[in-house]
């Protein structure tokens, strides 16, 4: 069976969709569809894709494809996964999912009506190290988790001139932010590892608001979070806490540190190395390396190589007639996205917020 595949939105697909697909036999991407027509033509020349479009509508429309990836600003992916659904592709949405949560079940409650496969881009629970810890703590191999810290701070926003005007990740209105762009995939961490978020307190910020074009020096307004704190309580009864943060002027990286009632895990993305402690011992570097990684073509790093694993287990899913066994579903898209709009509540209201 020979999957055709169709993508809205360049960039991320030319890094990583496109890459992890020309590596699955019986996948043909037919086209490929951007905002600006240059950049879809760029892509699709890159790695032979027949057709480019400006127009993601009149794409669909023209192609019967079996798949569509969407890689597009957040305000776009309830419409054209829809859209996608409706002409009956099974679909890859990136995250954040939605706008809100109510976007996110209505995608999700059409998906499951039209018996289509379907996932979000959380591609992180693909990566070894990050399914190891799943295992680790499964496995009773650092007792009960009691509590989780969460570090995430780069210097993408801290400097005001590092972002052209109009950039739609500093824009809330398009769905841009920290919240979404990384917090999601915290988020969907937690879940992944520990089950279900009970109760959010949290504070949502945007610390440089005040920014200037690089390019042309026209001042504007950045209105997206560029600071997230907060704090989760589990149903398992683990506390979590998470820091975001876009605005320094320096990169630290993320670190993720897991401490039970028998042991310690420590995972940090500079060097990748994923470290165990039991009760008593010293740590012990128990990381696992990825064989993606060595496939032609991938770039570097675990959100190109990692989206290798979700490509197969999505293509797999298809030609198998089942749902995806590994992959974050819609159903975990719109659970992530209940959690921060909570977030978002809590720090409206600065009160703790109980979810469902």
């Amino acid at each position: 069976m020979t999957i055709r595949t169709a993508i809205i939105g360049a960039s991320f697909a030319r890094a990583a969709y496109l890459p992890a697909l020309a590596t699955v036999p019986d996948v043909e991407v037919v086209a490929v569809a951007s905002a600006r027509l240059e950049s879809a033509q760029a892509a699709a020349g890159a790695f032979n894709v027949p057709y480019a479009y400006d127009d993601w509508r009149a794409m669909l429309d023209r192609h019967p494809v079996d798949l569509v990836g969407i890689a597009t600003p957040v305000i776009h992916h309830a419409p054209m996964t829809l859209a996608a659904l409706e002409a009956g592709a099974h679909v890859i949405c990136e995250k954040p999912m939605a706008m809100n949560a109510a976007e996110a079940r209505q995608m999700l409650d059409r998906a499951e009506a039209l018996g289509r496969v379907h996932v979000i881009g959380h591609e992180l629970r693909f990566n070894p190290n990050r399914r190891k810890i799943r295992q680790l703590i499964a496995e009773g191999a650092i007792g009960t988790v009691r509590h989780v810290n969460i570090v995430n701070i780069t210097a993408t926003w801290g400097d005001p001139a590092s972002r052209p005007a109009g950039d739609w990740w500093s824009l809330a209105e398009m769905g841009g932010g920290r919240l979404g762009a990384n917090g999601s995939h915290q988020i969907d961490l937690l879940r992944f590892w520990l089950g279900e978020i009970a109760a959010v307190s949290g504070e949502v910020r945007t610390l440089v608001p005040d920014r200037v074009d690089p390019h042309t020096g026209e001042r504007w307004t950045a209105t997206a979070d560029d600071m997230v704190g907060f704090s989760a309580e589990m149903a398992s009864g683990a506390v979590a806490s998470v820091f975001l943060s876009g605005a320094a002027r320096h990169n630290i990286g993320n670190s993720v540190q897991i401490f039970g009632s028998e042991g310690t895990i420590l995972l940090a993305d500079r060097d990748e190395r994923l470290l165990l402690a039991r009760a008593g011992e010293d740590f012990q570097d128990v990381s696992e390396t990825d064989p993606n990684a060595t496939l032609p073509g991938i770039g570097r790093g675990i959100w190109n190589v990692s989206f290798v694993g979700l490509i197969q287990e999505v293509t797999a899913a298809i030609r198998e007639g089942r749902p995806v066994r590994e992959g974050a579903t819609f159903a975990d898209g719109w659970r992530c996205q209940l959690v921060m709009d909570a977030i978002r509540q809590s720090s409206r209201e600065r009160r703790w917020i109980a979810l469902e």
